[in-house]
């Protein structure tokens, strides 16, 4: 039935960066938020171990509370929004919450991804909504366009932006030649990254968004384990500059593919063509690039983190459970796109088995019949090769020498590159990045 609720009141478990954006947007948007609702929506409660520290924002201190228990136990409250990070209090929490009848926002892409299917179990048995837009992307409402925007698509294909570290990274070692670690040290004194980088720069924040936007986009749960996960700690200059002269941009990119009644779902550094709109993302942006049946394809674009942008996706989220509570209609789209019994277990293809153009960087001595020999060994591997850069002689003896290869099976690949990286003159292992786009015939 609808609700006559006068306003609709929201309890928050965390308030570090994330919250404070949204309770920002709650307070200055409020008379906007109301006219698009039909109603309020009071803040009834804040939690936080630390509720002593300035955040910038006149909150009445008698809306503070240490406990977190104090909201999910709050009969007053009817939504409860969870941004305190890590899975298992938060999990606990959530899950209390549910089970008291709440609804529940949460901008926790770890949680989701790891323990998404029980929450939307949880949620589902209780008649309760779970929003979780903020947990991918930030602020571009990438989960809303797959559950609701895209509903009628049979989606092919998702190629995503989705860490603003390591695009920050790259763009900066495409624009100004410099290293890694240099450019690794300056987005941490700019706030880009984290004291500990490792999570963003090793690929494992993109694995848990992906988790999540294959999980909506194919219907089928998706576990992080059977994610391919590579991060970008061993791109340099070098291929940076090989990559242009190519005609390609090095994005990290999360990927999944929807082949038959396989998937593909990997993270990892990937060349793609220079004159596509996804490889001119620059900066800490994010963009997600869909490929779908009837639509074709589509790019969302924006900012990926952040407290307003995140903050943004939060009160969204907000903003539809309280339509839904005051239309008597909560669950009307269900958490994870499709109707639970709808959804069904699809084969995770192993990476072994993927197929991809690709382009290798060998460092070689430089001697006669280097090239040839490490063409036979890929040729007795079922690998073409399209294109060769091979720099010309330098004093220290040790020269890269640079493939594009034509289409090719993972697994065939590796056991090439094993057989040649123990060669007397490649030194050290050879650099693989992988390369989406057509193969030249």
């Amino acid at each position: 039935m609808p609700s006559r609720k006068s306003s609709i009141k929201v309890g928050f478990i965390g308030y570090g960066t994330v919250a404070s954006g949204a309770i920002n947007i709650l307070r200055s948007q409020q008379e906007l938020i109301a006219r698009r609702l039909g109603t309020r929506i009071d803040i009834a409660r804040v939690a936080d171990l630390d509720i002593k520290r300035d955040r910038g924002i006149a909150l009445d201190k008698g809306l503070l509370t240490t406990d977190a228990m104090d909201i999910v136990k709050d009969p007053e409250i009817d939504i409860v929004v969870e941004l305190i990070g890590g899975t298992d209090h938060a999990k606990g929490f959530i899950l209390d919450a549910i089970a008291q009848g709440k609804h529940v926002v949460t901008a926790n892409k770890a949680l989701v991804a790891a323990y998404g299917e029980a929450l939307f179990a949880a949620a589902s048995e209780k008649g309760v909504d779970i929003g979780f837009e903020a947990s991918v992307c930030g602020g571009i409402p990438i989960i809303r366009a797959i559950k609701e925007g895209l509903a009628a698509e049979q989606i092919n294909s998702i190629y995503g932006i989705v860490n603003g570290t390591c695009n920050y990274i790259l763009t900066k070692m495409l624009e100004e030649n410099r290293d890694f670690s240099e450019v690794l040290k300056e987005a941490q004194a700019l706030g880009f990254a984290e004291a500990d980088p490792s999570l963003d720069i090793g690929g494992g924040d993109s694995a848990h968004k992906l988790a999540i936007l294959a999980s909506l986009a194919f219907g089928t749960p998706v576990s992080l384990e059977d994610i391919y996960t590579e991060g970008v700690e061993k791109i340099s200059p070098v291929d940076i500059a090989f990559a242009d002269d190519f005609g390609y941009h090095i994005k990290l990119l999360a990927i999944s593919k929807r082949i038959g009644d396989e998937i593909e779902a990997r993270v990892h550094p990937t060349m793609i063509s220079n004159d596509t709109l996804l490889s001119n993302v620059g900066g800490v942006f994010n963009a997600v690039y869909i490929d779908s049946e009837a639509l074709g394809s589509t790019l969302y674009y924006g900012q990926g983190a952040g407290s307003l942008p995140t903050g943004s996706a939060v009160v969204s989220d907000l903003i539809d459970i309280a339509r839904n509570i005051r239309s008597g209609s909560p669950g009307r789209v269900p958490p994870a796109a499709f109707v639970p019994a709808a959804r069904k277990p699809l084969r995770i293809k192993p990476m072994e088995e993927i197929e991809s153009l690709y382009y290798l960087r060998f460092m070689v001595k430089d001697q006669p019949g280097v090239l040839s020999k490490i063409s036979g060994i890929l040729g007795a591997h079922g690998i073409s090769i399209s294109s060769v850069i091979q720099q010309g002689r330098k004093a220290v003896g040790v020269v890269p020498l640079v493939m594009m290869s034509h289409r090719a099976k993972e697994r065939d690949l590796q056991l090439a590159l094993s057989e040649i990286d123990r060669l007397e003159y490649v030194s050290g292992a050879t650099l693989l990045i992988r390369v989406e786009g057509e193969d030249e015939e």
